[in-house]
């Protein structure tokens, strides 16, 4: 596994790209933060986003605590199922954060896979590349293994690819493919993931979902990484779903 890749900014920087690599959010959550006039620089409250920090003289804080950039981390996570996609839960169920070791710190999932649904999921405290994955605009394409409980018809398989309305919203996946060697098993590619996309569809026509499993992100696949099992990107690999959320 790689090493964390470190952000520390070595001349002056913008004061909301400063905030995203203390791993404050995404530098527009970063504008949100200095416009609401909580940070201050040398003990000076800053409410512009256009200031240039200089880190190696000036001090920046936030509501009073003193804020410094963090090694900044990109794991790849196979989440189980009954894993709840966040930080923290309520109800104290399992979180991705029990499948890390603490020494990490603050990481943040890059988008979510509901309670049942297991694969690849991405961790980081990185908040622009979180948000630059995330982004509606980039339509980054995911695939997923569906087990069903019966054959989708052909004229199913149309209709995912086409849209179907439910709730209110268009829901539609890029691709439906029949897996080789597997029963009532297929191939689904989404361009955008909302709140259980793929169940939605597929339970349009009746048809119960019996397993669902994320393999790609991307460029980036699940491979043989273990269910409950971690490990660090390498810096192409996270090159390549930069490069990836940029052309898509």
């Amino acid at each position: 596994m790689g090493s964390p890749r470190p952000s520390l900014p070595t001349e002056p920087v913008r004061l909301q790209r400063y905030l995203a690599a203390c791993g404050l959010g995404s530098r527009r959550a970063c504008e949100s933060l200095i416009a609401r006039g909580i940070v201050c620089v040398d003990g000076r409250v800053i409410d512009t986003p256009g200031y240039r920090v200089d880190p190696a003289k000036e001090t920046v804080s936030v509501r009073g605590r003193t804020v410094c950039p963090q090694q900044i981390v990109f794991l790849a996570l196979h989440k189980p199922r009954d894993i709840i996609s966040t930080v923290r839960d309520p109800q104290r169920r399992r979180t991705l954060l029990d499948l890390v070791p603490d020494r990490f710190g603050r990481l943040y999932p890059v988008g979510r896979l509901d309670r049942d649904t297991e694969g690849l999921i991405l961790l980081t405290n990185d908040g622009d590349f979180a948000h630059r994955l995330m982004h509606p605009r980039h339509h980054v394409p995911k695939v997923y293994h569906l087990w069903v409980s019966k054959p989708l018809s052909p004229e199913n398989r149309q209709s995912i690819m086409k849209g179907v309305k439910d709730r209110g919203e268009l829901l539609r996946a890029l691709s439906v493919q029949t897996v080789a060697g597997g029963r009532h098993r297929y191939e689904v590619t989404l361009g955008e993931g909302r709140n259980r996309h793929i169940r939605r569809l597929v339970e349009t026509f009746g048809i119960r979902v019996v397993r669902l499993k994320r393999v790609s992100i991307g460029p980036l696949q699940l491979g043989r990484l273990s269910s409950g099992s971690w490990r660090e990107l390498r810096p192409d690999e996270v090159n390549r779903l930069m490069a990836a959320a940029r052309e898509a």
